[in-house]
């Protein structure tokens, strides 16, 4: 049985991510996650917008109008466009924050993304 596969501690292996990098990938997925989520949100608040005028339409009246009724449905969605437009903003500097401490990382590692060991397919089915 080959040994050389088995885990365990040799000692010569230390975490090649310290500081700030090794929770950068983390953090570049989930603001990548809540980007794609709020974008979503964004879309269906607009249709529920779009529907919402047009169902108020119908009967001969104008969305744009200064009555009370017209702009609460106008308004019906305020807090949660407002809401997504920040958590997306938020999710955006996050990402571009932490793709340039990846990148910075890796440019530090003399670009060595796997520690410099060359691995061919035959060894990643053993």
């Amino acid at each position: 049985m080959d040994e050389s596969a088995a885990p365990g501690a040799t000692g010569d292996h230390e975490p090649r991510n310290r500081g700030p990098a090794r929770f950068a990938r983390p953090v570049l997925i989930v603001a990548s996650v809540v980007a794609v989520v709020c974008i979503a949100l964004l879309v269906i608040i607009f249709l529920l917008d779009t529907f919402n005028a047009t169902v108020y339409s119908v009967g001969g009246k104008d969305i744009q109008d200064k009555t009370q009724e017209a702009q609460d449905i106008r308004g019906v969605y305020d807090g949660a466009r407002a809401g997504s437009i920040f958590f997306l903003v938020t999710a955006l500097l996050a990402a571009a924050a932490a793709g340039w401490v990846l990148y910075r990382a890796g440019k530090q590692g003399g670009g060595e993304a796997d520690g410099g060991e060359d691995v061919d397919f035959d060894d990643l089915g053993r």
